[in-house]
């Protein structure tokens, strides 16, 4: 394997894991703070257990994941320094404001929140935790407006005497088309895995028949996130859909093993790819439902991979601009079934919790521990999808991700921290498991003393 190979398969490793801890951090956080706003309004114990319990999992997810995200910045000064030096004006300046502004005040607040159950009144430790949820959405936020760059390329002049592109307009990045579906899905898909994950901690204890007013209690907030979030994850992905097809035609045709130009577009349901020779031996496809999918309209037409290829080499030059089919295939297959499993069984828990019988049905119990994967396996295939099919550029028109790495590591220095990386992270994987685990396990004790969120910290 080249550079770009190693220094893709290391992005992409610390990428996906990072992104475990990313959609729990935003999730719970704004769990923990509508439990403690329910606490602050009903004067109710239980939900002060609530709010220090699922806090405790929080704080744990937080620290983790922190050290995981800072890693993947100096990647782009080590592995990818020509992409660093052509586009870091604008991708830069986002990154640069969410470590300024997003992560201190997060991180601010949550040092006031876990040391302030007895210094500050009531309300301003209320304020304190929701101003740690905003600052997680915030930060989402810048980072996703660097993201959206890479899809759609904005604001920005390219100096051909530098050889780099320099920002133009700030303006136009905040209005890129790709974040405003991006932030979105982002957003309500960190709802519905924080939700599962309460939802499943939840069963676990109820399966026990452990504290089943607390569990019952957290179910129902955590059902009806997880039916908002999974629900609004659907809606946004068709929006998102429809903009990638918009501006990135070819990831669409990948996702879809579309071949060629259809008019209507059949949605395929299962295929079997012959790559060699730019066709499907097996297809199974739904009429017209890609052509609604794509534009709402049953009878629209959508381009498909051979003439979009064509049509990119006669824009950019010879050159294979055809994405990994099989994996851009699969892994929205994969992530879309993720997604209406959640919605089913937030439905499900919700049917239960309105019939008085969630304590009761084992099923539904063994079901929702099972299904705090499902949130996990939506974001990573979510994320590679996206990811791999933008191939191969690393900013879409504008930069090849070939052209992208730094001209003077070496493949074996690559291979070397590629290897240390991932043996860290399977460490660190088995830490956030065993804590997480055993925390959740424990269930909420009885005597909650005001420091024990931050002797959980500290720990």
């Amino acid at each position: 394997m080249d550079v770009v190979a190693l220094s893709r398969w290391q992005f992409g490793i610390t990428t996906i894991y990072h992104f475990l801890f990313v959609p729990v951090t935003i999730g719970l956080s704004f769990v923990v703070a509508i439990m403690q706003t329910l606490h602050y309004r009903t004067g109710k114990p239980v939900y002060r257990r609530m709010t220090k319990f699922w806090g405790k999992l929080f704080l744990i997810n937080f620290v983790l994941g922190l050290v995981t995200g800072i890693v993947q910045e100096f990647q782009f000064g080590m592995n990818w320094s020509t992409y660093s030096r052509v586009v870091g004006d604008i991708f830069g300046a986002p990154l640069a404001i969410e470590g300024l502004l997003a992560f201190f005040l997060e991180s601010t607040f949550l040092g006031l929140w876990i040391f302030g159950w007895k210094k500050l009144s009531p309300k301003l430790h209320l304020v304190s935790i929701w101003m740690v949820a905003a600052g997680t959405a915030i930060s989402a936020f810048w980072i996703l407006l660097a993201s959206s760059f890479m899809h759609n390329p904005v604001g920005y002049v390219y100096n051909a005497e530098a050889g780099r592109a320099e920002l133009d307009s700030f303006a136009a990045l905040l209005t890129n088309k790709s974040l405003w579906v991006h932030f979105p899905h982002t957003i309500l898909a960190s709802w519905a895995t924080a939700a599962a994950l309460v939802l499943g901690v939840s069963a676990w204890h109820l399966a026990r028949n452990k504290e089943a007013d607390f569990f019952v209690r957290s179910s129902r907030i955590a059902g009806v996130l997880l039916l908002v979030g999974a629900v609004g994850v659907a809606f946004t992905g068709h929006a998102q859909g429809q903009v990638m097809t918009e501006l990135q035609p070819m990831k669409m045709a990948a996702a879809e093993a579309l071949w060629e130009t259809e008019e209507p577009a059949s949605f395929s349901l299962f295929a079997i790819g012959d790559v060699e020779n730019g066709r499907n031996s097996v297809n199974i496809a739904i009429p017209r439902v890609l052509s609604l999918l794509s534009h709402n309209d049953f009878s629209s037409a959508v381009e498909g991979i051979n003439p979009l290829q064509e049509q990119l080499e006669a824009e950019y030059g010879p050159g294979n601009y055809t994405p990994n089919v099989g994996v851009t295939y699969w892994t929205f297959r994969l992530m879309v079934g993720a997604g209406f499993a959640m919605i089913g069984i937030a439905a499900w828990a919700l049917y239960l919790i309105r019939k008085r019988k969630l304590t009761d049905v084992r099923p539904f119990h063994i079901v929702a521990i099972w299904g705090i994967a499902l949130p996990f396996l939506a974001n990573a295939t979510g994320w590679i999808f996206t990811e791999m099919g933008r191939q191969p550029w690393s900013v879409y028109g504008v930069l090849k991700t070939s052209d992208s790495v730094s001209p003077t590591v070496s493949a074996g220095a690559v291979l070397t921290t590629l290897i240390g990386f991932t043996l860290l992270y399977g460490i660190l994987a088995v830490v956030d498991f065993y804590l997480m685990s055993k925390y959740a396990k424990a269930g909420p004790t009885d005597e909650t003393s005001d420091d024990e969120v931050a002797a959980a910290m500290a720990y």
